[in-house]
């Protein structure tokens, strides 16, 4: 872990992102691709970068902002890496969301989330508060080998549940599905069904499969060789240095998912996305606040 004195904190589109790297070790991680990430002699992927100034950043940023908004987090590093536990950059920067009468999209995969119910709970009753959980492997065994350094699936759920419980909307990211690992039907049905049991407001599926680049497809190449013995070469040959693997399953994953999805009245993809960007207005919250996009 290294520090460093950041110039500024959120993005264009209101997103910020506190860490830079994860220590989740996930073996599928896009965030590894040489587009997002040039790893050095000095740092690594796992050696995270902290912006120690995130809440003085955030503070600054909120008070200069003409309308209030939805803040995203999460998109790039996960807010409740293990450091979060001591450091508390990712409460701080949310008690000043709370605070200044903002709106929270923020994504993980870490039930470290809970510490933080509280303020979550606040938000969703001043504004809205969105939690996204990825979920991609149903079998905790297998989790564990896909996504070694982060709480299981099973424990991912009961996070689902008690946010149901506590009213708070939910999103989960259905992705990515492994060819030949997690990317079956059954898995995928699994997962769908939690979701429902869940009354998730949304699922985020794209094309049912993985995607690879320079960097990410590196390192998870290495990790089939380590915990899949003969994958790689399949991998090679069945995609060759493709950029999206489909899964054998991918139409049947996606058809099931569509029809759940509209059964059950849950939001997919695209809609997704327009729902988080959404600030509630004044009708819908009884707060003079007015939309604006991140």
């Amino acid at each position: 872990m290294h520090s460093i004195i950041a110039k500024s904190l959120l993005s264009s589109q209101n997103g910020m992102n506190i860490y830079r790297g994860c220590t989740h070790g996930c073996i599928y991680c896009d965030a590894r691709s040489t587009c997002y990430w040039q790893e050095s002699n000095q740092h690594f992927f796992e050696d995270i970068e902290v912006k120690i100034n995130a809440p003085e950043l955030l503070e600054k940023a909120l008070k200069n902002k003409r309308k209030k908004c939805m803040i995203g987090t999460g998109s790039m590093s996960d807010p409740y890496l293990h450091f979060e536990k001591d450091l508390k950059l990712t409460r701080k920067c949310i008690e000043l969301i709370d605070n200044y009468g903002f709106g929270l999209a923020i994504q993980t995969k870490s039930d470290l989330i809970l510490r933080d119910l509280d303020l979550l709970k606040s938000i969703n009753k001043k504004a809205k508060c969105v939690v996204q959980i990825t979920l991609t492997t149903f079998d905790d065994k297998l989790c564990k080998i896909v996504e070694p350094n982060v709480c299981v699936t099973s424990r991912r759920i009961e996070i689902l549940n008690i946010l149901m419980n506590e009213g708070i909307p939910t999103v989960v990211w259905l992705t990515p599905f492994l060819p030949f690992i997690n990317g079956t039907f059954e898995n995928a049905s699994l997962l769908l069904k939690s979701c429902m049991e869940a009354n998730v407001k949304g699922i985020i599926l794209f094309g049912a499969g993985l995607t690879l680049r320079d960097g990410d497809r590196q390192y998870f190449y290495k990790q089939l060789d380590k915990n899949f013995p003969g994958l790689k070469q399949k991998y090679i040959q069945t995609f060759h240095n493709n950029y999206e693997l489909p899964c054998p399953d991918s139409k049947k994953i996606i058809e099931n998912t569509r029809k759940l999805c509209i059964e059950n009245r849950i939001l997919l993809d695209g809609e997704v996305f327009n729902y988080m960007r959404d600030f509630p207005t004044e009708k819908e919250n009884n707060l003079s606040f007015q939309p604006e996009l991140f």
